[in-house]
């Protein structure tokens, strides 16, 4: 049971009675306050637009703020500050014309605010670990690496309602990459007057749909209405609370006792038993996402590409996929799912087709041309996320690999997931699990994670000159064709290298109650609480009374 302040046991009290009204089991709704209770996977580190790197920071962050473009109930991108744009005939400039809005505290969102977050974002000094996804913009590397003063990224505010964004090369994709919490506008003013301090509740202001009002670390996140969105009159929830469940079955008991209106993963191995018993619940979709590990190619035995090689083709993907995990997932050769938009496809592992027999015994033997064997075993560490399916996989994975020679001896340790990724950027590890979800629909999304520039996403340190020229060359081509085959051959490159083993792609799973409504299954697994509502329950602008700032 939750173990909470007063003030929040009131309002939990307050939402339980709302929850059976809006049933239709406790009479009439009451319409001064529409609650929902959101499982959300794991503590946020950060809830700075700018310093954020995790799905669940996301989920919080979309809620508040809101960029040129915004996700819809379906996941897509749709125009959000962004009223109008144009496009040069060589796609490489961007104009836009802003909607009229304003941030919660009453100030115009103007142009300077977009560029201003660009260049903050951007600017070293903030040590922004997602940066690199801004790379297609003028100058972002330059400026990011120090080379050259923020002033000179290629975002413009030629007045307050027109901005202008100039590229590096063209970028089919970039309404769905300005969705992305990294290009969120953040108000100049409140940056300026409280520094790192300006997200905490007293400070924040915002131009989205819900505005901070507590957050009480490894308990909840608590968000409320702000009256002053642009699209306020639409908005149904009035306040939203968002729950680290760690521990996904947790979370899913927590649902069913309704104590949370969703939680946004449940363990795959109960699905069969969920279907029976909350098949109303249950969800599960396609995503836009691979499960991957890494291996620290700074290491001297994992700089051998025979080696990593070794270990890739030793893993029993098809089994993890059909035993372990259970909930429709398939085995991954590539980095890059299937289905995803603007590519060639069609590379894998050249060992693939292999029987896993065949596999550990040409694995034994790659790991002996590269050194390893009785008088000097192959050892390492593999470290695990503390969350979902991932603590059952890692033993079925020591097994996989221990069993190519009784050489091979493999520890296992659990991290709490924000500190796994943590230390994943900071190549303070051996080998890590990890996932990657695509934060728009083209398959730059997957690839820039290999190249040198992309550290300290790129996990691995995985450095191949050729491979980025590679990239570099198929993103600067205007035929989207020869850029898939052009991009599919970059990638094959990868994969011969093995600097990360893909292991499965992902599908989407949550429990969500019926009386939740405006939830849409998608292939990006984003859901803004602003296009959702409880049954029964009315949007009424204006219902919350003025936001609070404590």
């Amino acid at each position: 049971m939750l173990k909470n302040t007063r003030f929040h046991t009131a309002l939990l009290m307050a939402a339980s009675s709302l929850t059976l009204a809006a049933c239709g089991g406790g009479g009439d709704v009451d319409a001064d306050i529409v609650v929902l209770h959101r499982g959300n996977s794991a503590e946020p580190l950060t809830l700075d637009p700018h310093k954020a790197s995790g799905t669940w920071e996301n989920n919080i962050i979309g809620d508040m703020f809101i960029g040129l473009f915004t996700d819809d109930a379906h996941g897509a991108p749709i125009p959000g500050m962004a009223e109008s744009w144009t496009v040069s005939e060589d796609g490489l400039t961007w104009t836009f014309e802003l909607r009229e809005a304003v941030w919660s505290d009453g100030e115009p969102v103007t142009a300077g605010d977009f560029e201003y977050a660009f260049q903050r974002i951007l600017n070293p000094a903030t040590l922004a670990q997602y940066a690199s996804l801004l790379y297609p913009i003028e100058n972002a590397q330059a400026v990011n690496s120090g080379e050259m003063p923020p002033e000179a990224v290629g975002v413009e505010a030629i007045d307050d309602n027109t901005l202008e964004i100039r590229l590096e090369n063209p970028a089919p994709y970039l309404p769905g990459l300005l969705t992305h919490y990294t290009t969120f506008p953040v108000p100049s003013h409140v940056v300026e007057e409280f520094g790192d301090q300006w997200v905490q509740p007293r400070n924040i202001q915002v131009n989205g749909p819900y505005r901070l009002v507590q957050w009480a670390t490894n308990n909840f996140v608590h968000v409320e209405r702000n009256e002053r969105f642009f699209d306020n009159e639409s908005v149904c929830i009035d306040e939203v609370f968002y729950y680290p469940t760690v521990d996904a079955a947790a979370g899913v008991r927590r649902v069913q006792n309704g104590e949370l209106h969703l939680n946004n993963e449940f363990p795959g191995q109960h699905i069969d038993r969920l279907r029976r018993e909350m098949e109303e619940y249950v969800r599960v979709y396609p995503y836009m996402g691979t499960v991957y590990f890494s291996i620290n190619n700074e290491i001297d035995g994992f700089a051998d590409p025979r080696v990593r090689n070794a270990l890739g083709m030793a893993v029993n993907r098809e089994f993890l996929a059909e035993e372990i995990y259970r909930d429709g997932r398939s085995a991954a050769y590539s980095l890059v799912p299937p289905d995803v938009a603007n590519y060639a496809g069609g590379v894998s592992a050249e060992w693939a087709s292999l029987s896993m027999d065949e596999r550990r015994e040409l694995a034994r033997e790659l790991l002996l041309e590269a050194g390893f064997g009785p008088d000097n075993p192959l050892e390492f560490e593999y470290s695990h996320r503390s969350t979902g399916d991932n603590p059952r996989i890692a033993p079925v994975v020591q097994q996989d690999w221990e069993s190519i020679a009784d050489w091979v001896n493999v520890d296992i340790v659990q991290i709490e997931t924000q500190i796994h990724y943590e230390n994943l950027r900071s190549a303070d590890y051996q080998i890590g699990d990890g996932g990657w979800i695509a934060d728009y629909n083209d398959p730059y999304n997957f690839l820039f994670l290999a190249e040198e520039r992309s550290i300290p996403m790129n996990y691995s340190r995985y450095r191949n000159p050729e491979y980025d020229d590679l990239v570099a060359r198929a993103n600067q081509e205007l035929d989207m064709e020869v850029r898939a085959s052009m991009l599919a051959d970059a990638e094959q490159m990868m994969i011969d290298d093995m600097p990360i083993v893909p292991i499965v792609f992902y599908v989407n799973r949550a429990v969500v109650s019926p009386e939740v409504t405006g939830w849409e299954d998608n292939i990006v697994h984003i859901h803004r609480t602003r296009f959702m509502c409880l049954e029964g329950a009315q949007a009424e602008a204006g219902s919350s009374g003025d936001s609070s700032a404590d």
